[in-house]
């Protein structure tokens, strides 16, 4: 079974899966940033557009570019309300499409952890953003049981197959995540727990939103009928399931925020 490659070009399946958690960490993520209005920003690894529909939604920008590797996540996020004012184009975390001192803001929502080389990931960042300007990310805690999809990456690596963890998982430590923004040059850098839950309404509904929006469908798809039964019960066992069939449970991310030198 070959190792499972990082790339989502499943717009609406990741919208069921991701971009759900995504928007709940969001809230939380944003209340701790506190912006002001109108001020320009930019969305790096924008993915559908799940976290620019809510900077458009809560912030009043002014102007918001969302950048992402996958034409096909980029196509669903031109369909959203925030269409209307954010610009959505493809690029990379590592060359930023944009001169320097653009925005007033960059954000990454859940991909920093994707970014071959963080630290040059957060130097564009820096770069594309004014002095005085704000540069900030969240990660799922990838080492300490935060990321939503635990319960199969778990289980996947007891049974030897293929991992979900990221390529850069490290760097979704909270002391990596002050490491980095630190090293950048970012003054005032501050860090921040954020916890959010979901209940899905049986485990057929948890197992089709995790699987079908992530990269366990390549690992799944390669994998005999009875061994995907195996991994199925061994999930359902971790999980918290109530008298109702229904499962709630928790993820955590790290967030970090600093701003550039004035």
């Amino acid at each position: 079974m070959t190792e499972p490659q990082f790339r989502f070009d499943d717009g609406a399946a990741y919208e069921e899966m991701m971009g759900k958690w995504s928007r709940s960490a969001g809230e939380i993520f944003l209340d701790w940033l506190a912006p002001p209005p109108a001020l320009r920003w930019i969305d790096i690894g924008c993915g559908n557009g799940a976290f620019t529909e809510l900077l458009v939604d809560r912030c009043a920008p002014a102007e918001v570019a969302g950048v992402d590797p996958s034409e096909g996540q980029l196509a669903f996020a031109r369909t959203r309300p925030a269409g209307r004012v954010a610009q959505f184009q493809q690029g990379h975390a590592m060359a930023l499409p944009f001169p320097d001192h653009k925005f007033d803001a960059a954000t990454m929502a859940l991909v920093i952890f994707f970014v071959p080389e963080p630290a040059r990931g957060v130097a564009e960042m820096v770069r594309v953003v004014r002095p005085g300007g704000i540069v900030a990310a969240y990660a799922w805690d990838m080492f300490g049981g935060g990321f939503p999809l635990d319960p199969i990456l778990v289980e996947l690596r007891a049974m030897n197959l293929p991992s979900l963890m990221p390529p850069s998982a490290d760097a979704s430590r909270m002391e990596a995540l002050r490491g980095l923004w630190s090293a950048a040059g970012l003054e005032g850098v501050e860090t921040r727990k954020i916890a959010v839950q979901r209940t899905f309404a049986d485990f057929d509904a948890f197992w089709a939103a995790s699987v079908n929006g992530s990269n366990a469908a390549r690992i799944v798809n390669e994998m005999t009928p009875s061994d995907v039964e195996v991994l199925k019960s061994r999930v359902r066992a971790r999980l918290p399931i109530d008298a109702a069939g229904h499962i709630t449970y928790g993820a955590h991310a790290n967030a970090v925020k600093g701003r550039v030198p004035a």
